[in-house]
């Protein structure tokens, strides 16, 4: 195989990583309540309020905590953030599942908050920016499309667990999808070492520059798609 075809072999299987991972992370945190909210607080008999509340907190988490994310990628590449933010997602999920009392749960939801920050299109988008630099936009326009069934998947498979294991379950089943295929594939499928930024030309060191944290990629937990 030619080295053009063997990097272009490696670019496609970045992009499907990325996106199918993408999938997993909205529908496993910013998608979660959309399904589970109303039998978590039904269960527990915690307020409402509260039970949605969690998702707020983890929203600010990962606000606080974009920049250092950002300043990581960029000294290490996306590559162990990435990693690092599935085992995070299973952590926060184990949390949820195994919640005793509210203060748990709101745990749970601040660790999810730092997964978040590590795993969603921002720090994935930046990954493929520091690495492939302007070829990486072609590469971010996929993983968009993959993101935007984010909820057309995880919404009935979040309904299908919960109606047959139950919300705690349903949470346990994610935080496993987390560690038994998220991380591997992170860790064995993305590029291991990203270029200097100052061997590369200066417009792709633009584009290889971490991506902030912006509002607008926020989708309402309630619409269609992310």
């Amino acid at each position: 195989m030619s080295p053009e075809a063997t990097e272009h072999s490696r670019r496609r299987a970045a992009v499907i990583v990325l996106g199918a991972l993408q999938i997993l992370a909205w529908g496993s945190s910013f998608y979660l309540l959309g399904v589970l909210a109303g039998p978590i607080a039904a269960d527990t008999g915690w307020p409402s309020s509260f039970v949605v509340g969690g998702l707020s907190i983890a929203l600010l988490i990962a606000g606080l905590a974009s920049p250092r994310v950002g300043k990581a990628i960029q000294a290490h590449g996306g590559r162990p953030v990435l990693a690092a933010s599935s085992l995070l997602f299973a952590a926060g999920l184990g949390c949820l599942a195994a919640a005793p009392a509210l203060p748990a749960y709101l745990f749970g939801w601040a660790v999810l908050g730092l997964a978040m920050a590590c795993g969603l299109y921002d720090p994935a988008f930046a990954t493929l920016g520091r690495h492939y630099g302007h070829a990486a936009r072609r590469m971010i326009t996929f993983v968009t499309l993959f993101g935007g069934f984010a909820s057309t998947v995880s919404w009935p498979a979040t309904a299908w667990l919960l109606e047959t294991h139950g919300w705690r379950t349903a949470c346990s089943a994610y935080a496993a999808i987390h560690i038994g295929l998220g991380a591997p594939l992170y860790w064995f499928c993305l590029p291991r070492r990203p270029p200097a930024l100052e061997a590369m030309p200066a417009a792709a060191a633009t584009i290889a520059e971490p991506l902030p944290l912006s509002a607008s990629r926020w989708p309402s937990p309630c619409s269609a798609s992310s």
